[in-house]
């Protein structure tokens, strides 16, 4: 894997920039996220609402896909704002998403600081576990 350096500036701008393209006409909630593939790409995403609430997509959820229209890979660092440009964390199902396409060494930017995946979110579930009972 190709380790690259985390220029936080980049994806806080990036993940500012994904923000703005948010649509939440329910909660008024803008949410943008960015994040660092291990190969040095950009990728972000925005929340995306729905009137039926529990459909509505979190902007890891489009993060994610755009990882995959992109070409794939794993993510290395991550990077997540409201529309003040607050740092925000992930839910616990974005947690979870995040996991599954983690480079070994992701970051998370906190509001605590930079944090690992694994402090985040410790004995997580992942794809290793389905292995183990096939």
């Amino acid at each position: 894997m190709n380790i690259v350096d985390v220029d936080w500036a980049a994806l806080e701008a990036a993940a500012v920039a994904a923000m703005a393209h948010a649509y939440a006409p329910y909660s008024n909630f803008a949410v943008g996220a960015a994040a660092l593939t291990a190969d040095g790409r950009i990728i972000s995403g925005c929340n995306v609402e729905n009137a039926s609430y529990g459909l509505s997509l979190c902007a890891e959820c489009a993060l994610i896909g755009n990882l995959h229209m992109t070409g794939g890979g794993l993510l290395r660092a991550f990077y997540c704002v409201d529309a003040g440009g607050n740092i925000l964390m992930p839910c616990g199902r974005c947690r979870q998403l995040l996991y599954e396409f983690r480079a070994p060494d992701m970051e998370l930017m906190t509001t605590q600081g930079i944090r690992t995946m694994d402090q985040v979110l410790p004995d997580a579930f992942g794809p290793q576990h389905l292995e183990e009972t096939r």
